[in-house]
C-alpha cells in the first residue's frame, strides 16, 4: 500500500486520510519541497503509528522529519491510558532526551572575535567530546541513582550551576516519575564515566553570533540582540539513554502479542501505558531524560568555567533549555475536554504558547523558547512557541534541520579537512576528535534548516525569533 500525503487549504499541511488499521489521519507540516524530499518510508512510518491503540487525534511529523526507528524522527504522537493507550520506545528514541540549551554570553561580536581561536582551543580542551568520551567525573552507585532522580536539580546542588538555571529549563530540571531501579545495571555502568561529555554524532557545543531578529518583542523578552552572541550546547543521555532504548524494545516487541498489540513494523515495539512494563519504561525513560539534563547542566558548568578564563568576568545565563526525544504526562483538549495523555516527541521540541503555566513568569507573555540548532557550519534558530500549535500539534515543533543522507553516504562525499578547511574561511573555527566525524556531520548532509523553520513558522507551530550563526563548533 503506497502512503502519499495529499495537499490541504494550507500549502504546509499534508494529511494521509485514515485507511485500514490507522485509527487516525497521518498530517506532516511540510513546504512542497520538504514533502517531495522526504523518503516515503516516512509517510509509512507516520501511518503505522496512526494504527496504534490510544491514539488521539493525529499522528504528526515536523518540516524535518526523516527515517527513523519506528516512528520518523520528527514523529508526534498522544496517546490516552483511558483508552488503552500505549507507550513506545520508538516513540522516544534511543538518545533519551537529547536536547539543546542556549546561553548568553553578554559578549559582542566585536568582544568575542579577537578571541575567538584561544576560546575554540580551550573549548575543546575542557569539554570533552567523541565516540566513547569520558569526563573527570565517575559516579558510586548511589550518585547514579541520585542524578537519576534528581536531573539537573541533582547537578546544581553538586555545584554546577545555580537555582536560576532551573527556572529556564524544562520541568525544572527534574522529571518526574524516574525510577532508577528499572534502569538495568549495564545501562547505569555505560553512563558511570560520561557525565559531562558531548558524545558524537550530530552533538556539539557551539558559540553563536546572533545574526537577525525577527521579532523585536520576543526577542527583547529572550535577552537576544543582533551583534550578541551565545553559546549553544546540544546533547542527551549517552550510552544509558541508548542502553535503556535496546533494553526496552527488546521486551516490548516479545510482549506485544501478550497484551493483544498488532504491529505494522516490528520496530514499533510498545506496551501498555497502564501495564507492568509500561510503567517501567516510563520509569526508566524519565532516569534518562534527567541524565540528559543533568548532562547538559554540567557542560555548561565547564563551559562557565572556559569563558570566565578566557574572557575574565563573563557570566554564561541560561536562556532555555528544551528536550527532544520523551514522552511526557501532559494535559491537552480533545474534542473540548481536557484530558491526560502521554505526548511522544521523537526529534520534536515542545512549544508551549503565551499564557501556558508552565512557562516562568519571564517567558509566561511570549511563550516558550524553540530552539533549532543546525547541522554544522550552518544558522540556528530561536523561535517561539504559538497558541495555535496546541490543536496543531500537541503544543510540539521542530527540532532541527533533518538528516538529508546517511552518515555513511556523507562520509563518502565529503572529506574531514576540507570541511573543516572550508568553514575556517569563512570565519567559523571546529574542534573535533574526529575528522570522520565532522564528514559525516558536513552541512550538506543535512536538509535546509532555514527552510525548515520557515514551515514551522509558516504552519503555526511555532514563530521566528532570531537566526544565530556559528562561529567556533566544537563537535564529536
Amino acid at each position: 500500500m503506497e502512503f502519499r500525503p495529499a495537499a490541504t487549504e494550507s500549502p504546509f499541511i499534508w494529511q494521509i486520510e485514515p485507511r485500514g488499521r490507522m485509527r487516525v489521519p497521518a498530517i506532516v507540516y511540510a513546504d512542497q519541497a520538504l514533502i517531495e524530499a522526504m523518503d516515503s518510508k516516512v509517510f509509512e512510518q507516520l501511518s503505522n503509528v496512526a494504527t496504534l491503540p490510544g491514539i488521539q487525534q493525529g499522528a504528526y511529523a515536523m518540516p524535518d522529519a526523516h527515517w527513523g526507528y519506528g516512528f520518523p524522527i520528527g514523529g508526534v504522537a498522544a496517546f490516552d491510558p483511558e483508552e488503552g493507550g500505549v507507550v513506545s520506545g520508538g516513540g522516544v528514541g534511543f538518545d533519551i532526551s537529547c536536547g539543546v540549551r542556549t546561553l548568553h554570553t553578554g559578549l559582542t561580536l566585536e568582544q568575542l572575535r579577537p578571541h575567538q581561536k584561544a576560546l575554540a582551543d580551550l573549548l575543546a580542551s575542557i569539554i570533552p567530546a567523541g565516540l566513547g568520551s569520558r569526563g573527570s567525573i565517575k559516579l558510586t552507585h548511589r550518585e547514579m541513582d541520585r542524578m537519576l532522580s534528581g536531573g539537573a536539580a541533582w547537578a546544581v546542588r553538586q555545584g554546577y550551576g545555580c537555582e536560576a538555571d532551573l527556572a529556564r529549563t524544562e520541568e525544572h530540571g527534574c522529571m518526574a516519575g524516574a525510577n532508577p531501579s528499572d534502569v538495568s545495571e549495564k545501562a547505569k555502568e555505560r553512563q558511570r564515566h560520561e557525565m559531562g561529555t558531548l558524545g558524537s554524532g550530530n552533538h556539539y557545543l557551539e558559540v553563536q553570533l546572533v545574526a537577525r531578529v525577527y521579532d523585536a518583542a520576543a526577542a527583547a523578552a529572550f535577552d537576544l540582540r543582533e551583534g550578541g552572541t551565545v553559546v549553544s550546547i546540544h546533547c542527551g543521555s549517552r550510552g544509558l539513554g541508548h542502553q535503556i532504548g535496546t533494553d526496552y524494545l527488546k521486551l516490548m516487541a516479545t510482549k506485544a502479542g501478550e497484551h493483544g498489540i498488532w504491529l505494522p513494523d516490528r520496530e514499533l515495539a510498545c506496551a501498555p501505558i497502564e501495564s507492568g512494563l509500561g510503567r517501567a519504561y516510563l520509569g526508566a525513560m524519565c532516569a534518562g531524560i534527567n541524565c540528559a539534563l543533568a548532562n547538559r547542566q554540567i557542560l555548561t558548568h565547564l563551559a562557565r568555567r572556559v569563558f570566565d578564563d578566557a574572557l575574565p568576568g563573563t557570566q554564561l545565563t541560561l536562556l532555555y533549555d528544551v528536550s527532544h526525544n520523551t514522552c511526557k504526562r501532559e494535559t491537552h483538549s480533545i474534542d473540548g475536554r481536557p484530558k491526560q495523555l502521554f505526548v511522544h516527541r521523537k526529534g520534536a521540541t515542545r512549544a508551549l504558547g503565551p499564557g501556558h503555566p508552565d512557562l516562568p513568569a519571564g517567558l509566561r507573555d511570549v511563550g516558550q523558547p524553540v530552539i533549532i540548532g543546525g547541522s554544522m557550519g550552518t544558522e540556528s534558530y530561536i523561535l517561539t512557541g504559538t497558541k495555535e500549535s496546541e490543536n496543531l500539534a500537541f503544543s510540539s515543533s521542530c527540532h532541527g534541520a533533518g538528516r538529508a543522507m546517511s552518515r555513511r553516504q556523507a562520509s563518502k562525499s565529503w572529506q574531514g579537512r576540507k570541511v573543516i578547511d572550508e568553514l575556517e574561511r569563512r570565519g567559523i573555527l571546529i574542534r573535533s576528535p574526529s575528522l570522520r566525524g565532522v564528514a559525516e556531520e558536513a552541512p550538506g548532509a543535512y536538509k535546509d534548516v532555514s527552510r525548515v523553520v520557515d514551515a514551522a513558522d509558516h504552519a503555526g507551530l511555532s514563530r521566528k525569533v532570531a537566526r544565530l550563526e556559528p562561529l567556533i563548533c566544537v563537535k564529536g
